[in-house]
């Protein structure tokens, strides 16, 4: 190897100008490189374009399509191998982006097995499946005189640059891609709330449109932010009680499958989540998927830790980005409507300004034609001997007529003049002709009204869409809006929790000492010591918490009707303090001061009240005090509910002998609303089961 190394070093050492070259040239070329590539994929690729709502490859399958249709179904490998024609792409990217083109059920009609989007199957081979253009792509995606082309990659064949889509085809449709440094992401719509607020738009009002889903399920739109970056939609899957002890899905979240979502509950029950005996999927063509639960479980309960714990609930982001004037934005929802409502009205009245040219030189035609007959000019082009001589013969016998013409009369006029067969001259009728002409004017003042008012003709598409195309086409995602499940609140307590007081451990190992309560590995805990520090930590086999814990629960979050009356002794001044305050959040592991810190602060009394019960004491001063009355009523009831940081009131400056409760009150908060759930048999405060009313 050093042989062969020694004996071609000349070949391998750099070249003078290679010894020369700037290695920051380097940087230069695969930056530049790099910038090329990005622009391709985001232009050329995964981003679609505002104009018709489509990206490169699915403009492409469809005038395939177009191109193959001959009202017959195509073999799909057929339409990708001549879609192949305009753009060297993959025949799997094709197949892929074909697939998904015909599950949106809007613009190919399907024969054959093309997959399932709701279960995740997947379609058969391209050679075994077959489609043709819908009827409504048909009528709003095509028309080649409004088109606008470009030369397809080797020159052979033309393509269009856009199609003269008159629909808001990508609202429709929604659509995902992702390019180099950003990515796209809008939701599918309604197709007749999208008609419904494109007529709003040219009537002048501000529309307003939500997503709907082809999965169904209930969605909360309420930071939906108009689809723009930064907004999120929760979508629910639809989930019903059969009886008290099954459950049925019969709708899952936009974006993932029955087979996923199986695996994600089965998931959750093997992590002991959630509680279920059998699980069965009946999915066919509508979606049946049982739940069977134990003996005691709860519904409620268990549809609540479906949310929390399995793709019964999901989040989705959308994320607006189109391509508009050759270069990608980020933009809103409405602002898509409004440019594809606005276009489709300038592709109208491009259309109309077609057929108005169209039925003018039909009517010019026909009274050339008449005349032409009618004045026996034929006869007198009979013996010219020159194409010259010819025109100006038919030109001199038409000029007494001039005022009849329509449009200027051009060489072309006279050349169709001189292609009349005999057989027709021969046959000419005057008022068949006459009729004719009538029929073409009364279409042209029709075409010409539809210009003048061509707002109110483009509400009048639009209506005749919903008409046509529509009436399968309902809403089928529920609009609701909902809070997320606290998982803590809904995950099974299969575990036990123990504590250790005087030596200020808890944990759920700990079994030769005092057992507490029953939690799960999500349960946070707070416990509050002697000296006046309390910690919140999740449950674990042991943990330090202090010294001489007085008092330890469950910790729940923003618990605004747990209120806490605690009265200390500050280790500085001796002083006594009281205060009533409440818990709402603590950071995790970390020891918090409720007196004022000093050493030797200690906590005389303390009382913890789910429901903001008040109370009365009875405070005891050491005989050292010095008073007559060594007894002091302090009510709770006259301290304001403060965060846990205040010093609080000072009840004495005296040693404090005992603290008992006098009398325990009533609570202080607004009445609260009760649940009964009848499946358990316990009450509740979320929400679920049968309302029994506000109790105190």
């Amino acid at each position: 190897m050093s042989e062969n190394l020694e004996a071609n070093k000349d070949v391998l050492a750099p070249t003078p100008e290679a010894k020369k070259t700037n290695p920051g040239d380097l940087d230069k070329l695969y930056k530049n490189w790099f910038l090329d590539y990005a622009s391709y994929v985001i232009l050329d690729r995964a981003i679609p374009s505002i104009d018709d709502g489509l990206k490169p490859v699915q403009r492409r399958i469809l005038y395939a399509l177009q191109e193959l249709d001959d009202g017959r179904y195509n073999k799909a490998a057929n339409v990708i191998g001549h879609c192949m024609r305009y753009h060297p792409h993959g025949d799997m990217a094709i197949s892929d982006a074909m697939v998904k083109l015909a599950q949106k059920n809007l613009l190919i009609d399907t024969q054959g097995n093309w997959g399932n989007p709701v279960t995740g199957d997947r379609s058969a081979a391209a050679r075994y499946i077959e489609g043709r253009l819908s009827e409504f792509a048909k009528e709003v995606v095509f028309n080649p005189e409004t088109t606008q082309w470009q030369m397809s990659y080797d020159g052979r064949n033309k393509e269009p640059i856009n199609l003269p889509i008159k629909f808001p085809l990508l609202l429709a449709q929604g659509v995902e891609g992702i390019a180099v440094g950003l990515s796209t992401r809008i939701l599918p719509h309604n197709f007749c709330e999208l008609l419904k607020e494109s007529i709003a738009i040219l009537r002048g009002y501000r529309p307003q449109i939500l997503p709907d889903f082809p999965t169904g399920g209930i969605a909360d739109f309420s930071q939906y932010k108009e689809g723009q970056k930064g907004g999120k939609v929760k979508v629910r899957a639809v989930i019903k009680t059969l009886d008290h002890k099954t459950l049925i899905i019969r709708e899952v979240p936009f974006g993932t499958t029955t087979h996923g979502l199986i695996d994600s509950i089965l998931s959750a029950m093997e992590k002991g989540q959630i509680k279920i005996k059998k699980l069965q999927d009946n999915t066919a063509q509508e979606v049946e998927i049982r739940i069977h639960l134990p003996t005691g479980a709860s519904p409620e309960m268990t549809i609540r830790g479906l949310y929390a714990f399995t793709d019964c609930e999901v989040a989705i982001s959308p994320n607006c980005c189109v391509i508009e004037d050759d270069k990608p934005v980020f933009c809103s929802v409405t602002h898509v409507l409004k440019t594809a409502t606005l276009k489709t009205k300038d592709l109208l009245k491009q259309e109309l300004e077609i057929d108005l040219e169209r039925l003018k030189q039909k009517i010019h035609s026909g009274i050339l034609e008449q005349i032409f007959i009618e004045e026996k000019i034929y006869r007198k082009i009979e013996n010219c001997s020159s194409w010259e001589e010819v025109k100006n013969k038919i030109k001199k016998g038409l000029a007494p007529f001039k005022d009849q013409f329509l449009l200027e009369l051009k060489e072309s006029d006279c050349e169709r003049l001189t292609e009349i067969k005999i057989k027709r001259i021969t046959k000419f009728n005057r008022d068949e002709s006459q009729r004719l002409l009538d029929k073409f004017r009364e279409d042209m003042k029709k075409v010409e009204h539809h210009l003048a008012n061509l707002t109110q003709y483009a509400i009048s598409y639009f209506k005749s869409l919903i008409t046509k195309y529509g009436t399968d086409k309902k809403r089928l995602t529920q609009i609701e809006t909902f809070s997320s499940v606290d998982a803590a609140s809904v995950i099974h307590k299969d575990l036990k929790l123990y504590v250790n007081k005087k030596e200020g451990f808890i944990g759920t190992s700990l079994k030769q000492d005092e057992y507490v309560l029953d939690c799960s590995k999500l349960d946070e805990i707070i416990a509050i010591c002697e000296d006046g520090t309390f910690k919140v930590s999740r449950v674990s086999q042991k943990n330090y918490y202090g010294k001489n814990i007085m008092w330890m629960d469950q910790f729940k979050k923003n618990d605004q009707r747990c209120i806490y009356h605690l009265i200390y002794k500050d280790g500085k001044s001796g002083n006594t303090y009281a205060k009533r305050f409440n818990l709402l959040s603590a950071t995790r592991d970390k020891a918090y001061q409720l007196t004022k810190g000093t050493p030797g602060s200690k906590i005389l009394y303390l009382s913890v009240n789910s429901n903001g019960e008040s109370e009365k004491v009875k405070i005891r001063l050491k005989p050292s005090s010095g008073l007559l009355d060594k007894e002091i009523i302090f009510d709770f009831t006259s301290l304001e509910v403060k965060n846990r940081s205040v010093i609080g009131t000072q009840v004495s400056t005296h040693p404090v002998s005992k603290i008992s409760l006098k009398k325990k009150g009533a609570s202080t908060l607004a009445a609260q609303r009760v649940w009964f759930d009848r499946s358990s048999g316990k009450l509740n405060f979320e929400g679920f089961g049968i309302y029994l009313g506000k109790f105190d």
